[in-house]
């Protein structure tokens, strides 16, 4: 494939998945009523305070993430978010593929955006076509 196709494709998924973040972030840093009751009804404490900090660890990600020299601390970092987020998902018995594997999903497109906007990532983890 085309590289600069292939650095388009990731650029456009990396702001799709930033968008998601931000507005994931903002609802948290607002501390409105649906971040309590969905905190509250995961086992979270629904105070405004955790729901900051939450959205503090996700904008620190997210900002490595987008700086090209630190993408892939900010993927390692953001997958260990959603990684929480799963973890909690299975333990409240949420469903799988709406709830638990939505995180899972997210950080798929993470990793994907990276791998296509990043010739370095791409010659660690080649795709070998035909196999």
């Amino acid at each position: 494939m085309n590289p600069l196709v292939m650095r388009r494709a990731g650029l456009a998924l990396t702001a799709i998945v930033a968008l998601f973040f931000v507005m994931d972030m903002t609802m948290k840093f607002l501390a409105l009523p649906q971040v309590s009751e969905t905190m509250a009804a995961l086992g979270w404490p629904a105070d405004a305070q955790t729901a900051r900090m939450l959205g503090t660890l996700q904008l620190v990600s997210l900002v490595l993430y987008l700086w090209p020299r630190t993408s892939v601390l900010g993927a390692i970092l953001l997958t260990g978010y959603l990684g929480g987020a799963v973890a909690t998902h299975v333990r409240v018995g949420s469903p799988l593929f709406s709830h638990i594997l939505f995180g899972v999903y997210l950080g798929i497109m993470v990793w994907g955006a990276l791998w296509l906007r990043s010739p370095g990532l791409r010659a660690l983890f080649p795709h070998q076509s035909g196999v």
